[in-house]
């Protein structure tokens, strides 16, 4: 793995950032252990996480891992603003909620500090100079060292980095969804995230695993397309223009002999304006193959043709 700096600040991330939204669900204290030592023996420094994932359990999992290690190696990526402790998602991104929740978050991490520290989405009932002001506090209490944003759109990016800058805080990151089947980012937030120097991590670079191929025979009944709560997110990238995607990712595969997660994260890891994919694994297997694609060269003839053939996957 690479370390590369996000966007035009000083902070320095593994270009694969290790995701940890099954933890506590599909992934076990057992299994989060072991992909965690792995990712790590790999070169990776960067570990993503939430108040909310798992209600939780992730950040205590991890917070357990972490307390166990070095955690000056480790750059400690974490989200506040989306809860599920009423059994439904509950966005809230006022000033008491973030920090309240940010301070829940490195109890469970059992750190002083997170290293970038995101709102994990937009809210139309705050105003976001309320929002802002939390990670202005954030920063200047020594509780983040760098803040950002999460699923911003363009225009929304600009609007927070500019009410940030007024406090001479930076806006170094905004994580949204980015992949072959998922290219809306390119057409204004990218750009924005361009002008204001904030870098980009790319989450669900395999679409929900449809670039993996595992979907071209059918829906496999341990597959994240087959689980109740995630069933409406991944139709989203099934059938229809997808299919010709990933045809054209499975042969560039057996042309390359490399399986198609590393060709689709080969492509989106060398896109312009990212800095890091953020890739959650569910088992060993599944992580190897993520870090094989750190080895897999695309030959332009073949990136151009997956840029073709996806272009039409403006979202």
């Amino acid at each position: 793995m690479q370390s590369v700096n996000v966007g035009r600040s000083g902070l320095r991330v593994s270009d694969l950032t290790l995701g940890t939204m099954n933890w506590g669900d599909t992934v076990d204290e057992i299994f989060a252990e072991e992909i965690m030592r792995d990712f790590r023996d790999a070169g990776g420094t960067t570990i993503d996480t939430a108040y909310g994932y798992g209600d939780g359990a992730a950040e205590q999992i991890l917070g357990d891992l972490v307390a166990g290690g070095d955690r000056d190696d480790l750059v400690l990526v974490g989200k506040a603003g989306i809860s599920r402790t009423t059994g439904s998602r509950v966005v809230d991104t006022s000033r008491g909620t973030l920090l309240k929740q940010l301070d829940a978050s490195l109890h469970r991490l059992r750190t002083d500090h997170l290293d970038l520290w995101l709102v994990h989405t937009w809210a139309d009932d705050v105003p976001l100079e309320e929002t802002m002001s939390a990670l202005e506090h954030a920063v200047s209490t020594g509780r983040a060292r760098y803040v950002g944003v999460s699923n911003y759109s363009g225009w929304q990016l600009v609007a927070a980095h500019s009410i940030l800058r007024d406090a001479r805080i930076p806006l170094t990151a905004n994580e949204v969804e980015y992949s072959l089947v998922a290219r809306g980012p390119e057409t204004e937030v990218l750009p924005a995230a361009d002008h204001v120097g904030a870098g980009v991590l790319a989450w669900a670079p395999l679409g929900g695993g449809v670039l993996t191929g595992k979907y071209r025979r059918g829906v496999p009944a341990d597959s994240r397309a087959a689980s109740g709560r995630h069933t409406g997110w991944a139709a989203r990238r099934l059938g229809g223009t997808s299919d010709s995607v990933v045809d054209a990712v499975a042969t560039a595969a057996d042309g390359l002999g490399a399986s198609p997660a590393q060709i689709a994260l080969s492509w989106t890891r060398t896109r312009p304006g990212i800095s890091s994919l953020v890739v959650g694994v569910r088992n060993r297997t599944q992580l190897r193959t993520v870090l094989a694609s750190a080895e897999t060269q695309l030959p332009p003839q073949i990136a151009q043709a997956l840029d073709d053939v996806s272009r039409v996957q403006q979202v």
